[in-house]
């Protein structure tokens, strides 16, 4: 089973950490990315461009409005994914909880498993 890991951060925490300290998370990635292509359970992944970056469309009287900004104020921002190939939920679960950004207290992994062509019994 297919699950997405989507990684939501507060913007601009990187800049805030020292070098080492960039260079201790980045390895930490690093480690599980290498982990997860070696167990063939990495399908892909992406980091996103800064929310300032973002556009949203969204309906609007007559039509269609495209905005500047993400589509929700709050803190922590959608910031990358990750698929990952799994036999269970469970581990799915488990990589969520081993990746950096929940570890060290700067974000969340969400974790939802991915429907198939055929997936609306999900």
């Amino acid at each position: 089973m297919k699950y997405m890991l989507l990684i939501w951060n507060r913007p601009g925490f990187v800049e805030e950490l020292s070098e080492a300290e960039r260079n201790a998370i980045f390895g930490e990635v690093d480690e599980i990315m290498k982990e997860l292509t070696e167990s063939g359970e990495l399908v892909g992944g992406e980091a996103l461009a800064h929310p300032s970056q973002t556009r949203t469309a969204r309906p609007a009287a007559g039509g269609v409005e495209i905005t500047d900004g993400p589509f929700m104020e709050s803190k922590e921002q959608f910031a990358g994914y990750l698929t990952v190939d799994c036999e269970t939920p469970e581990r799915a679960a488990e990589i969520a909880a081993r990746w950096p950004d929940v570890r060290h207290g700067f974000g969340v992994l969400e974790v939802r498993a991915v429907m198939e062509q055929a997936g609306t019994e999900m």
